[in-house]
């Protein structure tokens, strides 16, 4: 027997499961079972049968994928120590470094007490020999640590943990009690839909962000040169149909352009935020509140510039003039309709260079780069608002309250307005670098 059980452990070692096999005559009218367990045994041992299972060549690249993503992976399982050992060492879970406090058995599992397992679940890689409601009890103590967690399981045992969890994930060949106490089916069975998802789920969250960015700086530009004009009586730059335009910017195209993004395989290597972060973090709310008022600045500046300046061409832009001009609170000359359509355009062109920052934000490349990879829908949005904004400049007329531009100050627009991207790619290139 003693080689039987060395040659039972190289199996599971090797990650294998294992079958024995015995046998019993048994005589016609006498009862062998009793309160359902087998009575007067007398079992002859014919052999063990060892099954292998290989790992799919996906999972160990998966599972390197989501642990530099910080999800930590935890294996419940009903096999033996050493198979589940060998089975985490396989897909690169358990390596040398690894002791025993890093794997339980469910009898141990079991034994120990809520407090003392809390204060090792963190550890815990491997549960071998698991029982039904481990897993469910695992799942629970891992939440009492603040974790969100996400099972994956095919039978019916599982549905507890399938339930408790998060996000529960089933197999496509799995029980219906188990698909029906996911939230998720996984068809192809495969754990590299698992890594797929999560970075689909993160650049998904990540262009919402973008989007919120882009936005939320328009409107603060936009709501406090209106209330300024307000509080300073001055008859406000930007009319209700001009607000629509720049309304349908923000909602329609902006979210166009940043929805057209494509999975972006770098936010797996962040790291999970935490269950009760804020959409808008610190530095988006820092990137909204300084670009911003700095556009509110700058268009206040204008604002200023344009009634104390009679101005025809921004070829006559005066830096000096446009200094004074700034604390002048004089009634002045108002804003000619000229002026209006480049105060207009100007604002629109802050915005759609910005939108380029938008889409680079949290990325740590140029915007360019950026550009380069997903020419087809954000650059053809870029184009679309590019086009809108000359013609209903050209031709808007009374309703937009706007009048033709000269091709030069077209010219001097796009190039000045464009210092806002060119800033932004200072600020990534500089961040990037430290």
């Amino acid at each position: 027997m003693v080689g039987i059980y060395s040659q039972l452990s190289q199996y599971q070692r090797q990650a294998m499961r294992t079958l024995g096999f015995a046998y019993q005559i048994i005589e016609d009218g006498k009862a062998h079972i009793k309160d359902g367990t087998l009575s007067d045994v007398n079992l002859t041992f014919l052999g063990i049968v060892a099954i292998s299972d290989p790992v799919r060549k996906e999972v160990p690249q998966a599972v390197k994928e989501c642990q530099n993503a910080g999800i930590a992976i935890k294996i419940v399982t009903g096999d033996t120590p050493g198979t589940a050992k060998e089975i985490g060492r396989q897909i690169g879970l358990w390596t040398d470094k690894d002791t025993d406090k890093n794997h339980l058995t469910g009898v141990e599992f079991e034994k120990m007490s809520d407090k003392a397992l809390l204060d090792r679940i963190l550890d815990l890689k491997i549960l071998s020999r698991a029982r039904p409601l481990d897993k469910e009890r695992l799942v629970k103590l891992l939440q009492q640590k603040n974790q969100v967690v996400a099972v994956t399981g095919d039978g019916t045992n599982d549905a507890p943990a399938l339930n408790a969890a998060q996000v529960g994930l089933s197999m496509g060949d799995g029980t219906s009690v188990a698909k029906e106490a996911s939230d998720i089916t996984i068809i192809d069975n495969s754990f590299s839909s698992i890594s797929r998802a999560v970075m689909w789920g993160r650049s998904l969250y990540q262009n919402i962000q973008r989007f919120i960015l882009f936005q939320m700086t328009i409107n603060v530009a936009a709501c406090l040169i209106v209330m300024i004009g307000a509080f300073l009586g001055t008859e406000s730059p930007l009319t209700v149909t001009q607000m629509l335009w720049v309304n349908l910017i923000m909602d329609t195209f902006a979210a166009l352009a940043l929805a057209s993004l494509p999975p972006n395989e770098k936010v797996m290597q962040d790291k999970p935020r935490k269950a009760d972060a804020y959409i808008i973090n610190k530095p988006m709310a820092k990137s909204i509140l300084s670009v911003g008022l700095i556009f509110v600045a700058l268009l206040f500046g204008l604002i200023q510039y344009f009634k104390h300046a009679d101005i025809t061409s921004l070829c006559q832009f005066n830096a000096a003039d446009f200094g004074r001009s700034f604390f002048d609170f004089s009634a002045g000359n108002g804003l000619s309709p000229y002026e209006l359509s480049l105060f207009f355009t100007i604002f629109v062109m802050l915005q759609f260079w910005n939108m380029f920052n938008a889409k680079a934000f949290n990325t740590g490349r140029s915007a360019f780069y950026q550009m380069r990879q997903s020419l087809s829908g954000f650059g053809l949005v870029a184009l679309i608002i590019i086009a809108g904004q000359y013609f209903i400049v050209t031709l808007g007329g009374e309703m937009f309250n706007v009048v033709p531009l000269a091709l030069h100050d077209w010219g001097i627009i796009i190039a000045a307005t464009s210092i806002v991207l060119w800033i932004g790619e200072i600020g990534r290139l500089l961040f990037k670098s430290k």
